[in-house]
């Protein structure tokens, strides 16, 4: 594995790799000092024995993957831009030859990712939530990177007004927190939005869901209608969440929950309005 004192430098890795192609919207992140802590945001308890990179990008991230491997451990790194491919892939020649790391050539929503212990990326900003809520169901430790708008929507608590459906989905699998907020100066080139790095520390729900796929499906019919009160959410987005009697869910919920707005309610709340249109509701659509 590389050592600390052999990182390379990230500015002239992109030297080096001509940039890539500019139609993949890439903005390379350059800050030695977070590139530095990005591996370290892991928990301490996370398996750092197989760690997934999705964008690799020119590879400085990669580099801190790989020094901070333990013996025996490996890296796979998922890059969609042809030509950093084979520019990884030549830049870290002695590692895949020694089986240390794997370059996946492709999209990360399209290839078949491999099974993995963690992950640590500074995720495209464009795919950033696909990718994101592919991972989440993997119950993987997982620290990435965002837009930080995005950032402070996943970890949002009731009543926050940046609270929503993504906050809801991300929290049912994980305790998310910020860790680091990273100014736009710290990419080349530079974007037009700050970024922060989310850790995701996958857990068990304080509260049980029967049919996982409705519950997000609920919740994100229910967010549509977030100016709303949850009476008229529920009633008017039926042909989302497939409820087929949603006024027997609404005479059936409690008046207090009803009367509330979708910002408001709890994950747990939801979980609970959810299991109670599946018992009243017969024709529900199941799954999904």
């Amino acid at each position: 594995m590389t050592g600390p004192d052999d990182l390379r430098d990230p500015d002239a890795l992109i030297r080096r790799a001509k940039r890539g192609n500019p139609e993949f919207d890439q903005h390379f992140l350059v800050d030695d000092r977070v590139l530095d802590r990005l591996p370290s945001y892991l928990p301490e308890s996370a398996d750092r024995s197989h760690v997934l990179e999705i964008g690799g990008g020119t590879g400085a991230l990669t580099d801190r993957l790989l020094a901070a491997a333990p013996d025996d451990g490996e890296v796979t790194v998922v890059e969609r831009d042809p030509d950093l491919v084979a520019f990884l892939r030549q830049e870290f020649a002695d590692a895949v030859d020694a089986g240390e790391l794997t370059v996946v050539a492709g999209d990360a929503l399209e290839v078949e990712l491999p099974e993995f212990s963690a992950s640590v990326s500074n995720l495209p900003y464009g795919a950033s939530s696909e990718i994101a809520f592919d991972l989440l169901p993997r119950k993987r430790p997982l620290v990435l990177m965002f837009q930080q708008e995005f950032a402070e929507r996943m970890v949002a608590e009731p009543g926050e007004d940046d609270y929503g459906r993504l906050s809801v989905s991300a929290q049912h699998y994980a305790d998310v927190e910020i860790v680091e907020h990273v100014p736009a100066d710290a990419f080349d080139p530079r974007p037009r939005v700050d970024s922060a790095v989310v850790r995701c520390t996958p857990r068990a729900p304080e509260y049980e869901v029967a049919d996982e796929a409705f519950f997000l499906r609920f919740v994100k019919a229910l967010f549509t209608q977030r100016r709303k009160t949850m009476r008229n959410a529920v009633r008017n987005t039926a042909h989302i969440s497939g409820l087929a009697d949603p006024d027997a869910v609404v005479d059936a919920a409690e008046e207090s929950l009803m009367s509330r707005r979708a910002g408001t309610v709890s994950p747990a709340e939801f979980a609970e309005l959810a299991a109670l249109a599946r018992q009243v509701d017969p024709g529900v659509e199941r799954g999904g």
